[in-house]
């Protein structure tokens, strides 16, 4: 089988659309290796533009499932949606707290009394409402 074939890379991309870009369904409904694939994406420009603009039709396909959902008012896509689109607006699991720009470094606190984890435990609450406003 000559693998330069542009015949059978055409023949790949065609599977890699009908498959929404699953490498091993398409390579399998065309008789090719992974590594064939993954060799013209890495050697042919225009090769791996294409499967780029597979990959982005295969999310803009899943997207728009994600939005039926959504009209159906199905709760864990809403907010799963807004965790990941929203985050601006607050919709985030947690906080990354950095220092123009850089991660801070972690902190290790050691208590010793019952007073100094009731102390530390107001400070936290304090930072966490502080953050939380």
């Amino acid at each position: 089988m000559n693998l330069r074939n542009p015949t059978l890379k055409k023949a790949m991309l065609e599977a890699l659309e009908k498959s929404l870009g699953i490498v091993t369904t398409a390579c399998k409904t065309v008789g090719i290796d992974r590594s064939t694939h993954y060799e013209w994406m890495k050697n042919d420009p225009e090769y791996k533009k294409s499967v780029d603009s597979i990959e982005d039709m295969a999310i803009d396909f899943t997207e728009s499932k994600l939005f039926q959902k959504i009209k159906g008012e199905d709760t864990a896509c809403i907010i799963f949606y807004m965790k990941t689109k929203a985050k601006k607006l607050g919709y985030i699991e947690g906080r990354d707290i950095t220092s123009g720009g850089e991660k801070l470094a972690p902190v290790q606190i050691t208590v010793g009394t019952q007073e100094d984890a009731a102390r530390l435990q107001q400070s936290v609450d304090k930072v966490t409402n502080d953050a939380n406003n």
